[in-house]
């Protein structure tokens, strides 16, 4: 069984992406464990991931760095989480 939904029913749907410093910071949380103290590479992946893809260098870095701590499998969900986000979301508006 398929489901069909229009292209603007899925828009206003999905929330806006937030920026890349937004990403980072979300990224600094999840790998140092936040007020928490509880760190999870694979989140923390994912934010980098999502802020690189925006053009942020240091997310770039940090991701290259965690991707070593990482097994195959950690980094394929990371990326798995990554592709949902943007399936889920949508860019903001300008102006």
């Amino acid at each position: 069984m398929s489901i069909v939904v229009g292209a603007e029913v899925l828009e206003a749907a999905a929330e806006p992406i937030m920026n890349d410093a937004e990403m980072y910071q979300l990224g600094l949380v999840a790998s140092t464990g936040g007020e928490q103290g509880a760190f999870d590479l694979v989140t923390a992946h994912k934010w980098f991931n999502l802020a690189a893809m925006q053009g942020n260098l240091e997310a770039r870095a940090y991701r290259a760095e965690l991707a070593n701590e990482m097994t195959t499998e950690e980094v394929a969900e990371a990326q798995r989480q990554a592709r949902e986000y943007l399936l889920t979301h949508r860019p903001r508006a300008k102006g």
